[in-house]
């Protein structure tokens, strides 16, 4: 969700002709996109902030600012530590930042520089932005990409906002309430990119499966949501559609149907758990229970063949005593999960969990976290190893970030493949693979990744 806003932050700059650049020293304005649900992101954001003010002090026309969900929570306060920071925007205005950047660099050009020995002129907060008001309408906003060349995947963003209130998250507070945009409006987009190469859509939303069902009716007793997939899905040319993060609550009857005729639907469904305790589901207010979720998977994987369940989990929760954490374990083992990222329990400001007694200490969440991550990882290794000798369909989407002479992409089940850039045999180049499916024979499964060869 914060690559889709960046996104779209940096097309509404280059509409107005500012360019991207490599490196920060390039750039006249920088701007971090925050994430809060954990508070190491809060102080990453704050410390590579702390670090530009160096460069603020030796180029004082730059333009620095803090956007999203940080920006939301803290507001003008983050300017009384980091006067060099001109623009403070939350996440209901990300429309605003161009207007607001092209305002900031016409002020700067406007004032006389301070002399050596003093503070640079613009430490002033009074010549600062901040904007963190909530905005009617906002979630249509979010509409515009910037490509790469032969780019293959895209997030689309269809819901904003979050009415579920989990006693651990602030999302709620930095996001607001559910607001969804219209199917056409979604559509429209969606035909916009497969006109210009996409293959691959990934439907976001907070809660994405519980779109529009404050502002829409069912229809045939299928869900907005649902009514939402099968619009995308009849665009043509899309290859595949993805959808994230869902809740299981929002997994009716009609959703697990269309899972399981919609072929473009793509066999990965991300199901966050956060715990396996009824107890801590409880506490957590997460409104289903360890049993009802793990029938949900059964459910799910009835559905659809050869389905990748992934998940969340958060170790650590107030109250977890050891038993708990044995039920999560035990579940996790149970059902086998693709893959699953698995957080220590981070208290935020503000939320209920944070006032909760029987906090836990950190080496018992780290322990935990350990210990789960093993079990993780070999349920992982597993389901990687199940794939070595078959030929599985791969959506190239460019060179490997590890290592660039070979390119990468995902099987339906959103696992990372990595092959040699040219098909062996043929006068094609990596070039013509990049943005194409591409059939490849598993030849080894390492970490997390898959190895093969494209198959003629």
């Amino acid at each position: 969700m914060n690559e889709r806003d960046s996104e779209q932050v940096a097309h509404s700059l280059m509409e107005r002709g500012y360019e991207r650049v490599a490196r920060e020293a390039e750039a006249d304005v920088v701007l971090l996109n925050t994430c809060s649900v954990r508070d190491m992101a809060d102080q990453k954001a704050l410390g590579k902030m702390g670090m530009l003010g160096r460069m603020a002090k030796e180029r004082p026309h730059v333009v620095f600012g803090f956007l999203g969900c940080m920006a939301q929570a803290r507001g003008a306060a983050l300017l009384k530590n980091l006067p060099h920071v001109d623009l403070v925007v939350g996440t209901q205005k990300f429309h605003r930042v161009a207007d607001y950047v092209d305002q900031l660099i016409a002020r700067k050009a406007a004032r006389p520089a301070a002399p050596p020995h003093q503070n640079r002129a613009m430490d002033d907060l009074r010549f600062s932005i901040v904007d963190v008001a909530e905005e009617a309408g906002s979630q249509s906003t979010i509409r515009d990409q910037q490509l790469a060349p032969r780019q293959a995947t895209a997030f689309v963003s269809i819901v904003q906002g979050c009415n579920m209130h989990c006693t651990f998250c602030i999302v709620p507070q930095t996001r607001g309430a559910e607001r969804s945009r219209s199917i056409d409006e979604i559509v429209s987009e969606v035909r916009d990119l497969v006109s210009r190469g996409v293959k691959e859509i990934t439907l976001l939303g907070q809660i994405v499966n519980l779109y529009g069902r404050h502002e829409f009716p069912k229809i045939d007793n299928k869900s907005p949501f649902v009514q939402l997939l099968e619009a995308v899905h009849a665009v043509d040319g899309l290859e595949r559609l993805r959808f994230t993060s869902p809740h299981p609550i929002g997994f009716r009857d009609d959703l697990i149907d269309a899972i399981s005729r919609l072929p473009k639907v793509a066999e990965h469904v991300h199901l966050p758990l956060q715990s396996g305790s009824n107890k801590i589901l409880k506490a957590m207010h997460r409104a289903y229970t360890a049993e009802k979720y793990v029938d949900l998977v059964r459910r799910i994987r009835r559905a659809r063949n050869g389905i990748a369940i992934t998940t969340d989990i958060i170790v650590g929760f107030p109250g977890e005593t050891e038993a708990d954490y044995k039920q999560t374990r035990g579940l996790v083992e149970e059902i086998q999960f693709d893959n699953a990222f698995v957080f220590r329990y981070s208290p935020r400001r503000g939320t209920p969990a944070a006032e909760m007694p029987d906090q836990i200490d950190e080496r018992t969440k780290e322990e935990r976290n350990h210990d789960l991550l093993r079990v993780v990882n070999e349920s992982n290794r597993r389901s990687l190893e199940r794939l070595v000798g078959r030929d599985v369909e791969v959506l190239c989407e460019g060179p490997s970030k590890t290592n660039p002479a070979r390119l990468m992409g995902r099987t339906r089940t959103n696992k990372i493949v990595v092959f040699p850039r040219k098909l062996s045999g043929t006068r094609e180049g990596d070039g013509e693979i990049v943005g194409k499916l591409v059939d490849v024979r598993i030849e080894r499964a390492n970490g997390f990744s898959l190895y093969g060869a494209p198959v003629l």
